[in-house]
């Protein structure tokens, strides 16, 4: 069999070989898993031959591979952030999205690394932050229906960002929760709380995905963005960000989450004293489960 009869034969899962290795599946009694499996070898043996992979290519595979198992802990997820910065979360996100589309409603976005489960809840219009530093930040809006448009009284507002210094909570390591937390909407669907304007940050760097971002000439920052997850009896949940319009990054997102109806303006101002002051305005739209 010639080379590219046998690129054609791989992916197309006719290989002998390929054939083989999916026939040894054949006993599993889920037949999701069965087809999960067929699809991956046949991927993988295709990709194999379409690029010609040599045993020294392959072995510096595994290696990495087994590098990113070791950089994982309790707190560091090395393989998320190889899933993030392949863009696969992103794609099985909008593969999410799309089957839970509907006219209206709110795009997804990545819920990230960072989302902490029982974050405290505050009255509307409390500070999320408690840390000095940063750039006060109001946020308010409005959740309603994607359909009848009507306004969703009692949404639990999940929020998380980064301070000022562009660094989430967690990365402290002394469990102070600051710029994260949750509120409520009030009978009429709004919201509104205060926190500090998020920054662009980086992705750790540091393990086998920041060698593979270096080696690709792959920028690692995030564009500054706000998290956002929300919860109301009879929707569905929507996780989703707000990206902030200007910033550098947003064409480069190192985890490829940003999506253009996301964008928004954080307007920067003052407060009543003069001192810096940004808003963020923005309405929110969920669909019934």
């Amino acid at each position: 069999m010639t080379a590219s009869a046998l690129v054609g034969a791989a992916a197309s899962g006719t290989c002998a070989l390929t054939d083989t290795v999916i026939a040894s599946g054949d006993a599993c009694a889920d037949a999701r898993m069965r087809e999960i499996f067929a699809a991956l070898v046949r991927h993988l043996h295709g990709f194999v031959v379409d690029v010609g992979l040599t045993h020294e290519e392959w072995l510096a595979a595994i290696r990495f591979l087994t590098a990113t198992g070791q950089a994982c802990d309790d707190v560091r997820q090395e393989f998320i952030l190889l899933s993030d910065t392949l863009g696969v979360t992103a794609m099985v996100d909008e593969l999410a999205a799309r089957r839970a589309s509907a006219p209206g409603v709110t795009e997804s976005s990545l819920l990230g690394p960072f989302y902490a489960d029982e974050a405290p809840e505050i009255a509307l219009g409390g500070n999320l932050s408690v840390r000095d530093g940063g750039v006060p930040l109001l946020v308010h809006g409005v959740v309603r229906d994607a359909a009848t448009h009507a306004a969703v009284p009692n949404v639990l507002v999940d929020v998380w960002g980064t301070d000022g210094a562009g660094s989430y909570d967690s990365q402290y390591g002394d469990r102070r929760t600051d710029c994260r937390g949750r509120v409520r909407t009030g009978g009429d669907g709004a919201f509104a709380f205060r926190t500090v304007v998020p920054q662009s940050y980086p992705v750790p760097t540091d393990g086998p995905v920041g060698v593979l971002l270096n080696a690709l000439g792959r920028k690692p920052f995030r564009p500054a963005h706000l998290h956002f997850r929300m919860t109301a009896d009879g929707y569905r949940p929507l996780t989703t960000a707000i990206y902030a319009h200007g910033d550098p990054y947003i064409a480069s997102d190192a985890v490829f989450g940003v999506r253009d109806s996301l964008i928004e303006e954080f307007r920067a101002g003052t407060d009543a004293a003069g001192a810096p002051q940004a808003t963020l305005e923005r309405d929110f739209a969920l669909v019934r489960a």
